[in-house]
């Protein structure tokens, strides 16, 4: 089996490094050799937050280079078009169609209005998904990252059974059940 290689990147609070844990474990219990490696620097002042996670039969390094991240999952636009250069050609974002404006201090871009159309254009499958109005209308925003994280689970080969196992033991009780239907919801709109 080839590595399958995966980045999920947002800000500080939108659990990316909790998605990550839950895919590695995941992959982990599903019996493959596992890497994962995170940057989250300024993450509490709403920073970039990143992690690489690797999966296959063996897999060296637990960062991936340019041009070979097989998914990306993006939890906000502007993260997508900052990591999009990880993805291999013809890779997949899996895209929250939520916006966060930086903050900035001397900086006065705007927020670029057209990403999606941006890395279609580049040769990028994306798989658009408003995560965050999906998680509200379950309970809770911050379920947005289980939600992209269900979508992602239809596109891998790892079995419903690990995923329920993962979301039972790694997530605590009293957020569990929203967890659980948010992933189931992320997976659905995958398939659909």
């Amino acid at each position: 089996m080839a590595v399958t290689n995966v980045l999920i990147a947002g800000v500080g609070g939108q659990g990316a490094i909790l998605s990550s844990e839950l895919l590695a474990i995941a992959a982990m219990e599903a019996g493959q050799d596992v890497k994962q490696g995170e940057f989250h620097g300024v993450a509490q002042r709403g920073g970039a937050v990143f992690s690489h996670v690797r999966f296959g039969d063996k897999v060296h390094s637990p960062m991936a280079r340019r041009e070979s991240v097989d998914f990306l999952l993006a939890l906000e636009k502007l993260e997508a078009l900052r990591y999009a250069h990880f993805l291999k050609p013809g890779g997949t974002i899996i895209l929250n169609d939520h916006k966060v404006e930086p903050t900035r201090t001397h900086d006065k871009r705007d927020y670029p209005e057209d990403a999606i159309a941006f890395l279609e254009s580049k040769g990028f499958k994306v798989v658009t998904i408003d995560a965050t109005q999906r998680a509200i209308d379950l309970g809770n925003h911050r379920a947005a990252n289980v939600v992209l994280l269900g979508a992602l689970a239809a596109m891998i080969d790892i079995s419903d059974e690990v995923w329920n196992s993962t979301l039972e033991n790694r997530i605590p009780e009293k957020f569990r059940e929203l967890n659980q239907k948010a992933f189931a919801l992320g997976k659905e709109l995958a398939e659909a």
